[in-house]
C-alpha cells in the first residue's frame, strides 16, 4: 500500500509537468525543460535506475545536448530503457523520440530484450504511449528517412559497435537521419589516455581523441565537452574490463564491495553537430 500512495502523485507531478509545457506558446528555455525533467525525475522510475542517477547524471547530461521538448530525438539502442523514461515524457506533446532498436533476428536475447522494452513502452501509455521503435540494424542500413530528427544520442554504443567492426557505418547512418544543424550526444567509458586504442575496445573503454577522431571522420564536428559523467576513481584496469564495475558486476561476488565503492565507469560526454 505505501508503493501506491508514493507512486501516484510523482506521477501526477509528471503529468501536470507535462501539461504545463504543453500550454508553451512560445519555445521553453531551459529553465522550463529544466523545471520538466525535475518532475519526471521525480515520477514513476524503477529504484534500480534511481539508483544509477548518481552516476549518470541524466538531467545535466540532456541539458548539456541541448534537448528541448520539441526535439525529435533517435534514442540508439535503448536497453532497459533508463533514457526512455526520460525524454520520452519530456518530448511527449511537442516532439518525438524514436527508438531505434537492434532487430533480433534469430537471436533469442534480442528478441528477449526488445520484448522487455516493449513491455516498458506498454506499462505506462500515458507517458511512453508516442515512442516510435525503428530499426537500426548494426550494418548502418537507414534506420530514417534523411533529416527526420534534429538530436541522436548514444550513450554505451560506440564501444559496441567498434566490437562489432561497424562504427563506420553506425554514425553514417545517424549522419543521414539528422537534418543539418543536429546535434549527436555521445557518452561512452573513457580509457587510459596513456594506453594504445584497441580498435575493438574488447575492455569496453574508448580513449576520448581517439572516439572525437573517429566520429569526425564520419563528417560530425565537436562543439563542446563535458566532465558531467567522469569519475576519477575509475582505474580501468579490471579482470572484466568495463563490465567489472556497477551495475553489471562480471566478477559476481569478487570484491564486489570494492568495485561498488568506486562506482560507474569514467565516461565521457561529447557534443557534435551534423554541418
Amino acid at each position: 500500500m505505501r508503493m501506491r500512495l508514493t507512486a501516484v502523485p510523482a506521477l501526477t507531478a509528471t503529468l501536470v509537468a507535462l501539461t504545463l509545457l504543453s500550454g508553451c506558446v512560445t519555445a521553453p528555455s531551459r529553465q522550463t525543460t529544466t523545471n520538466a525533467l525535475d518532475a519526471i525525475l521525480a515520477g514513476p522510475r524503477p529504484a534500480t535506475e534511481r539508483s544509477r542517477d548518481r552516476y549518470r547524471h541524466p538531467a545535466q547530461t540532456l541539458l548539456f545536448f541541448g534537448i528541448r521538448p520539441e526535439s525529435r530525438v533517435l534514442e540508439i539502442w535503448p536497453t532497459t530503457g533508463y533514457f526512455t523514461r526520460i525524454i520520452a515524457p519530456l518530448v511527449r506533446r511537442h516532439g518525438q523520440l524514436y527508438a531505434g532498436v537492434i532487430p533480433a533476428g534469430r537471436s533469442p536475447f534480442l528478441a528477449a530484450r526488445l520484448a522487455r522494452y516493449r513491455r516498458m513502452l506498454a506499462s505506462r501509455p500515458q507517458l511512453y504511449d508516442r515512442v516510435h521503435l525503428v530499426p537500426f540494424p548494426p550494418d548502418g542500413s537507414a534506420a530514417l528517412p534523411p533529416g527526420s530528427v534534429n538530436m541522436a544520442l548514444a550513450f554505451g554504443d560506440l564501444h559496441r559497435w567498434m566490437a562489432l567492426g561497424v562504427a563506420p557505418q553506425a554514425l553514417a547512418s545517424i549522419y543521414r537521419a539528422l537534418a543539418p544543424g543536429g546535434v549527436l550526444g555521445v557518452v561512452d567509458n573513457r580509457a587510459d589516455p596513456s594506453m594504445a586504442q584497441d580498435p575493438r575496445a574488447r575492455n569496453g573503454y574508448v580513449r576520448q581523441d581517439y572516439a572525437i577522431r573517429l566520429i569526425e571522420s564520419a563528417g560530425f564536428r565537436l562543439v563542446a565537452t563535458s566532465e558531467v559523467n567522469a569519475n576519477p576513481l575509475d582505474t580501468r584496469n579490471y579482470p572484466a574490463g568495463a563490465w567489472t564495475l556497477p551495475p553489471a558486476y562480471r566478477l559476481g561476488r569478487i570484491d564486489r564491495a570494492r568495485y561498488a565503492a568506486i562506482g560507474e565507469s569514467d565516461r565521457f560526454t561529447l557534443k557534435f553537430i551534423k554541418p
